[in-house]
């Protein structure tokens, strides 16, 4: 059953405020001086930590969420895969969104919880929600570069994948899309419902 999403977007308040935690405790561990020459450099290390540890979280979010996946042509529908894109994208950006998106993939095949279509399937959505939320600055943006991304681009991908990795010869060119636009829609709705929430509390702006 999905928690409600001012439920998650609590937890997610919640995921961010450990990040900064921990790198408030890092920079104690190794006595950093935040003096005038070095506030520039401390503050994008701090933010390159606060996303790396961000990034790890939602990508075990992703893994364990793909418990939860249909089957469909040899591939394994993760909704929650694109719950975690979507946030991704529109908190730590295009390349991280990327990066974590391989990670959950590259999991998920090493615990035999999801095929090799989780990679095109996956990582496209993220990549296009994430470069068309950098440069459109709004929302819809990203849910738009979800859908396309891993519905249409990814579900095309997959046809080689499928047909010449997997060795399914049923497979076609447009297999993949219908299933895949299936799953991607039906996270990236949760996801709106999540990332609005992050929006009105002002979430979004401690990116």
């Amino acid at each position: 059953m999905a928690l409600p999403s001012k439920g998650i977007t609590v937890i997610l308040c919640l995921i961010v405020t450990s990040s900064n935690n921990y790198v408030a405790k890092a920079q104690t561990h190794e006595g950093v001086n935040m003096k005038e020459n070095q506030t520039n450099n401390n503050g994008t290390r701090n933010t390159y930590v606060k996303k790396m540890v961000f990034t790890a979280i939602m990508t075990a979010i992703a893994v364990v969420g793909s418990l939860f996946s249909f089957p469909v042509f040899g591939s394994k529908c993760a909704p929650v895969q694109h719950l975690v894109n979507v946030v991704c994208a529109v908190t730590v950006g295009p390349w991280w969104a990327l990066g974590q998106a391989f990670a959950a993939s590259l999991i998920r095949n090493l615990l035999a919880l999801g095929s090799p279509l989780a990679f095109p399937g996956s990582m496209c959505g993220a990549l296009l929600a994430g470069l068309l939320y950098k440069y459109g600055k709004k929302l819809p943006w990203a849910y738009v570069g979800e859908v396309v991304g891993t519905g249409i681009i990814g579900g095309m991908l997959s046809f080689p994948i499928a047909r010449l990795v997997m060795g399914n010869e049923a497979a076609a060119l447009f297999t993949f899309v219908v299933p895949f636009l299936i799953s991607t829609c039906g996270g990236t709705l949760i996801a709106i419902l999540i990332t609005v929430s992050m929006k009105k509390t002002g979430l979004l702006d401690r990116f």
